[in-house]
């Protein structure tokens, strides 16, 4: 059963700044409805506040469908929502100028022009704070989006009746407020770009990171392989010369080439065991780095030194393993790895917060589902275990312990003591 918020917690961080950032627009609609025109039921009779509420809320759908059309356009996921733009504006003017006719030459009364004025600027606001989600070279744009309806509004509020000074000020707040409710909406989504620019340069870099890796393996097997192939194609060649003459040498050339080939055997298994071993210093520190470079705060504690070779090596694979697993899975803030010796054992543990947990049974084991199973087998060549579980409330926590060999253990013991 799914944990309340899990919804929440499986998202990625881009994901959720995406959903926080729709969820303000369509808050936005629902505060265009209810402080707007529901609340021209206190100002006016409620048969005009009934026709001015629904003039409100259909602009307020109108904006919210707008706003949602508009962020798929800015995150390249459909086209340009060119009508409804133009809807929205059209639909915004209309109401608009019906508001401000309805405040003339509409009911007498001060609560009339109290929420007929309010309509009149209220979506005029509201509408050119969704507009400005949708239009591209966003500031110049924006500025004649925001001018031309200041400038509308002090015209057409003019036309109507309203005295010139009065209508500048309409003129006025209406620009004032306008730039402000597109500055706002612009740097959402500036924010939300960013945010996803972001998580794609760190995936580009754990790629990147990949990919050098990879050659630093090719250069070595290079290395390797390029002098001992070319002794070998040469002896192999002057061998060949030497059995068509019938020369004895061609046997001892042909020795050489088998002597060589399996030293380059040897050579390759070296070069591929020291790429498959991990080192348990090198891991913790390349754990620090990626963790960080991720934005996630890392604290190691512990000697590991004079920890045997074997013991390393099984030991860094479980660090290479759960700080893969932190970085695909969850949201991590913090992450703390501890080694430690305890009655003659080795215990490294690996503690993170922030897990995505959507079925009680703790973030997924790993690349394929095999990473955990495939830790307790490395472990177990070296009489180990792996416990690995949640440890409290969205904590994640595994721990590894291995037996240190007798001298080891005794030399540890001793140092502690």
């Amino acid at each position: 059963m799914r944990r309340p918020g899990g919804w929440w917690r499986l998202k990625s961080t881009p994901e959720k700044v995406e959903t926080y950032t729709r969820w303000s627009f369509h808050f936005f609609g629902v505060s265009e409805a209810a402080g707007i025109g529901l609340a021209t039921y206190g100002q006016t009779g409620p048969r005009l506040a009934t026709l001015l509420s629904l003039l409100v809320v259909a602009h307020a759908a109108a904006c919210m469908a707008t706003a949602a059309r508009a962020l798929d356009w800015t995150l390249g996921r459909r086209a340009q929502p060119v009508r409804e733009l133009w809807g929205l504006g059209a639909l915004t003017a209309v109401l608009a100028a019906v508001a401000i006719l309805l405040a003339e030459h509409g009911p007498a009364g001060d609560g009339v022009d109290t929420a007929t004025l309010s309509v009149f600027t209220g979506v005029q606001v509201f509408g050119v704070g969704t507009m400005a989600l949708g239009v591209r070279h966003r500031w110049r744009t924006l500025a004649a989006l925001v001018g031309g309806f200041a400038a509308g509004a002090g015209v057409v509020s003019g036309a109507a009746g309203v005295l010139w000074p009065a209508a500048l000020v309409l003129a006025g707040v209406l620009l004032a407020a306008g730039a402000f409710t597109s500055f706002t909406a612009v740097f959402s989504v500036w924010l939300l770009k960013a945010v996803y620019a972001l998580d794609d340069a760190k995936e580009t870099r754990a790629r990147l990171a990949v990919a050098e890796e990879r050659l630093r393996f090719g250069r070595d097997l290079h290395d390797v392989m390029g002098r001992n192939l070319a002794v070998i194609a040469l002896k192999s060649e002057l061998s060949v010369q030497l059995s068509r003459r019938g020369r004895p040498e061609a046997v001892e050339q042909m020795i050489e080439v088998q002597r060589i080939a399996q030293e380059s055997q040897r050579e390759v298994r070296d070069v591929v065991r020291g790429y498959r071993e991990a080192a348990l210093e090198v891991e913790l520190a390349g754990a620090r780095g990626v963790l960080a470079a991720a934005g996630i705060a890392a604290k190691v504690t512990g000697e590991t030194a004079d920890l045997p070779a074997k013991v390393q090596a099984a030991l860094g694979w479980v660090v290479r393993e759960a700080t893969t697993n932190v970085l695909r899975h969850g949201d991590a803030k913090e992450v703390a790895v501890t080694v430690r010796m305890s009655k003659g054992r080795v215990v490294l543990t690996v503690e993170n917060d922030g897990v995505a947990v959507a079925t009680g049974h703790g973030p997924p084991a790993g690349p394929g589902g095999s990473g955990l199973a495939g830790l307790r087998e490395r472990l177990s060549a070296v009489d180990g275990t792996l416990e690995a579980g949640p440890a409290g409330k969205g904590v994640f926590r595994l721990t590894a312990e291995v037996p240190l060999p007798s001298a080891t253990a005794d030399a540890a013991l001793e140092a502690a003591s």
